[in-house]
C-alpha cells in the first residue's frame, strides 16, 4: 500500500464522511496531498513524460518484426522442368530483427530531452502542490482569524448588552436620559448585525476550507510562526535556486536545446544492422511440399538525400522552440523575482502591523477601562463609553487580521522557495 492509499484508508475508516478532522496545519496539507483532485491530475501529467523517456529509448533498441501469408496460386507453363504447375497452396514466414548502431546523435539527444521533460513534468508538479498548499494555508488562516472575529464579536454583543442594562438602571434613577439608553440599543443591535456578518464570512471560509482539503474544519488551532530568511537578499539566493516554475523553465529549456539536435539527427545517416530469416513453401496434391529458406545479415546504411525541405523546416522549427524556451526563462525569472519582493516586504508590512495593533489593543483597553470607570463617577458620558469600546474592538479585529496576514505573507515566500510543505509548518517551535 502506498502513502497516498494508505492515508485515504486512515481517513476513511469512521463512520461518516466527517468523522476525522484535520485540527493541524499540517494535518490539512496532508489530507489535501492524499484527496484533491487536482493534485492527482498533476501527478497524470508526470506519470506521461515518464512514458515519453520509454518511447525515446525505444527508439535506439532492437526491433522484431514477423510476417506470415497463406492462400493458394494456379500456375501453367511450357517450360519442360516446371517445378509447381497448375493449382497449388501457397504459404511463407519471415521474421526480421534490427539494431540502430549509428543514428547521427537522434536517438541519445531523444533521450536527454525526455529525461529534461521529466524533470520539467516533475517540477511542475510540485508547482502546482506549492500553489495548491498556499491556497490551503490561506482558507486555513482564513478559517482560523474568523473564528476570533466572530468569538470577539460575540464577546462585544455581551460587552453591549450589559451597557445596555446598565444605562436603563441609570435612566431609572435619572442619572441619564432616554438618548444615552437608545445610543446603547443602537450599538448593540449594529454589533449583533455585524456578529451575523462575521459568522456568515466564517462559513464561507470554512466551505473554501471544505473545497480544497477535502472535510470540514474543526478545532483548527493556529500555527507556530514560520521563520524566514533575515533579508530579501538570502531570500532571492533561496528562491533562484529552488524555485520549482523556475527551474521547470529551466528544465524545458534543455529539453527544447535537445530536441534541435533530434531534429538535426533525423535528416543524417543511419545504420542498422539487420538480421531476416525468411520460408516458404509450396503443396500441390499428395506430393511433399516444395521449401524455400533464407537466412541473411547485413549492415543496412540510410542518408536522405532530399526531402522537400521537411528536415530542414523541422530544424528550424526546434531552434525557434529552443529560443522561446530560454526567453521563458527569463520572463520566468524576472516574474519570481517579482512576487518575492511583493511577498517580502508584504511580510515586513504584517510583522510591523502587528506590533502597532498589539500596542493599539493595549492603549484601547486602557481607555476602555477608563471611559468606564469615569461613566461610573459621572465624568464620562455613555458617548464616550461606547466609542472607547468600539475602538477596542477595531483594535482587536485588526491584531487578528495583521496576524492572519503575517503567517499568509510567510506562507507565500515558502511557496515561491518551494518549500512550503507539511514538515514546514509542523517542524518550529511555538
Amino acid at each position: 500500500m502506498n502513502f497516498k492509499s494508505g492515508l485515504l484508508s486512515a481517513c476513511l475508516l469512521g463512520a461518516a464522511p466527517w468523522a476525522a478532522h484535520a485540527e493541524s496545519l499540517a494535518d490539512a496539507l496532508i489530507m489535501t496531498e492524499a484527496t484533491n483532485p487536482q493534485l492527482d491530475s498533476g501527478r497524470a501529467d508526470a506519470a506521461i513524460a515518464d512514458e515519453a523517456l520509454t518511447q525515446a529509448r525505444a527508439a535506439g533498441r532492437t526491433t522484431v518484426n514477423v510476417t506470415a501469408s497463406a492462400g493458394g496460386q494456379q500456375s501453367e507453363t511450357n517450360q519442360p522442368f516446371a517445378l509447381v504447375e497448375g493449382d497449388a497452396g501457397l504459404a511463407n514466414a519471415q521474421i526480421d530483427v534490427a539494431r540502430p548502431i549509428y543514428t547521427s546523435g537522434r536517438v541519445p539527444a531523444g533521450i536527454r530531452s525526455a529525461k529534461a521533460g521529466i524533470d520539467a513534468a516533475d517540477l511542475s508538479l510540485q508547482d502546482l502542490r506549492q500553489a495548491i498548499f498556499f491556497d490551503v494555508v490561506t482558507a486555513y488562516m482564513d478559517v482560523v482569524r474568523d473564528l476570533e472575529a466572530v468569538r470577539i464579536r460575540r464577546n462585544n454583543v455581551d460587552v453591549l448588552a450589559e451597557q445596555l442594562r446598565a444605562a436603563e438602571d441609570r435612566f431609572n434613577v435619572g442619572v441619564v436620559t432616554r438618548t444615552d439608553v437608545k445610543l446603547s440599543e443602537a450599538r448593540l443591535e449594529g454589533a449583533r448585525a455585524n456578529e451575523a456578518s462575521a459568522q456568515a464570512q466564517l462559513e464561507s471560509s470554512r466551505a473554501n476550507y471544505t473545497f480544497l482539503v477535502g472535510q470540514r474544519p474543526t478545532d483548527l488551532v493556529s500555527p507556530p510562526d514560520l521563520p524566514v530568511p533575515a533579508t530579501l537578499e538570502d531570500t532571492l539566493t533561496v528562491v533562484l535556486s529552488d524555485n520549482p516554475t523556475l527551474n521547470a523553465a529551466k528544465a524545458n529549456e534543455r529539453s527544447a536545446a535537445e530536441q534541435v539536435k533530434v531534429a538535426k539527427g533525423s535528416g543524417g545517416l543511419q545504420v542498422d544492422i539487420v538480421g531476416q530469416a525468411s520460408g516458404q513453401e509450396f503443396y500441390q496434391d499428395e506430393q511433399s511440399p516444395l521449401r524455400d529458406t533464407t537466412l541473411s545479415a547485413l549492415a543496412r546504411a540510410r542518408l536522405p538525400l532530399w526531402q522537400g525541405g521537411l528536415v530542414r523546416s523541422q530544424v528550424r522549427e526546434a531552434k525557434l522552440r529552443r529560443e522561446q524556451a530560454k526567453l521563458q526563462t527569463q520572463n520566468v525569472e524576472r516574474q519570481v523575482r517579482a512576487q518575492t519582493a511583493a511577498a517580502w516586504y508584504a511580510y515586513i508590512s504584517a510583522q510591523q502591523a502587528i506590533i502597532a495593533s498589539e500596542r493599539q489593543v493595549e492603549a484601547a483597553q486602557v481607555a476602555f477601562d477608563g471611559a468606564r470607570e469615569e461613566l461610573s463617577v459621572g465624568t464620562r458620558t455613555t458617548q464616550d463609553l461606547l466609542d472607547a469600546e468600539q475602538d477596542l474592538l477595531n483594535a482587536r479585529l485588526t491584531l487578528v487580521s495583521s496576524e492572519r496576514d503575517s503567517y499568509v505573507a510567510a506562507a507565500r515566500l515558502y511557496q515561491i522557495m518551494g518549500s512550503l510543505t507539511p514538515e514546514a509548518v509542523s517542524a518550529v517551535a511555538p
